[in-house]
């Protein structure tokens, strides 16, 4: 006979802690068993590669979140994941027990060379981890390691309109600065696109 499982919360590690964390959920006023659920954010792996394809492939099957409009296989997500590692730029897996639900990075915005210190940052979540704060997770611990080096600006493209997405970034102190009209074309239609700027760092930085 199965164990029953009983869970009242499953905490998130603070965001400048990617370790493991196991949370050893409460258990209810009855006879029932409980059992140990895993919940973190942690640096990606080249092993999250499937899994995290499956979840980008679902925003370029069925929205106009990505402008990419082909599918693509874990051998070419595996190769953005290692490109933004080589750069020394920041890859985020969100794990909820056990299984990937979700992911934030950063790229590079441009590639001339004065652009070294911006980038541009980006969050997908699987459709069965959205509304349940792992967005916000997400961005809080990405933040906290771009301000642990000399990036000074972080830029966020939005496919509008996106309630969440505006809200999800404006909530780290992001503003619009820029509305470019009509610029995307998918699923046979004109997309408008926005833009959101921060400034993490205000120092100047010679490297």
């Amino acid at each position: 006979m199965a164990a029953a499982v009983a869970f009242l919360s499953t905490p998130i590690i603070p965001s400048n802690n990617l370790e493991s964390y196991t949370h050893k959920p409460q258990q209810r006023a009855c006879n029932c068993k409980y059992t140990y659920r895993v919940a973190m954010i942690r640096e990606v792996k080249h092993t999250d590669a499937e899994a995290l394809c499956e979840i980008y492939n679902h925003y370029i099957r069925n929205t106009v979140i990505t402008f990419e409009e082909e599918v693509v296989d874990a051998e070419i997500f595996r190769a953005r994941i290692e490109k933004t590692q080589s750069l020394g730029l920041t890859w985020l897996v969100a794990i909820d027990n056990n299984t990937p639900v979700g992911y934030a990075y950063s790229s590079p915005w441009h590639t001339r060379s004065a652009y070294k210190h911006t980038v541009e940052i980006s969050v997908y979540l699987s459709p069965s981890a959205t509304s349940k704060g792992w967005g916000t997770k997400l961005y809080a611990a990405l933040f906290n390691k771009l301000k642990e080096t000399s990036i000074h600006v972080a830029i966020g493209g939005i496919t509008l309109p996106n309630p969440a997405s505006v809200a999800l970034h404006e909530k780290f102190g992001m503003q619009q600065v820029a509305y470019f009209k009509e610029v995307g074309f998918k699923f046979d239609k004109w997309l408008d696109v926005g833009y959101w700027q921060v400034t993490l760092n205000s120092g100047y930085h010679s490297t």
